[in-house]
């Protein structure tokens, strides 16, 4: 099985591509991959529960339900530490706050990245 990165930089702008990104993880890490998702940019907005709980994607599912999953499966869960910062978003404990060169990290480490 492959070692995946989901970078997600797409905020509430577009919850359709949001949702798709991690309902992507959340086949492959039902699948049996290993799964790692970054959020950075306006991904970020999705750290804060109230956001997830009201965003959905046009017919790619519930935010919440798929980080819930994706929580559950215990995927590797990171968010840009300076985009939060920059966006007041503060962490929640299933997820690390990390710099760039975590972002480097896990890229070099993936046999596959898809970025939404």
């Amino acid at each position: 099985m492959a070692r995946m990165l989901i970078h997600l930089t797409t905020g509430t702008e577009n919850p359709t591509r949001a949702a798709l990104a991690l309902l992507v993880a959340r086949t492959a890490m039902a699948e049996g991959h290993t799964v790692e998702v970054f959020l950075a940019g306006d991904g970020v907005d999705y750290l804060r529960p109230e956001t997830r709980a009201a965003a959905g994607g046009i017919g790619t599912g519930s935010i919440a339900e798929h980080w819930d999953a994706l929580v559950a499966g215990s995927a590797g869960l990171y968010g840009s530490g300076m985009s939060a910062k920059a966006r007041g978003v503060v962490s929640e404990g299933d997820v690390e706050l990390a710099p760039p060169d975590k972002l480097v990290e896990l890229i070099d480490a993936a046999d596959k990245v898809v970025v939404y």
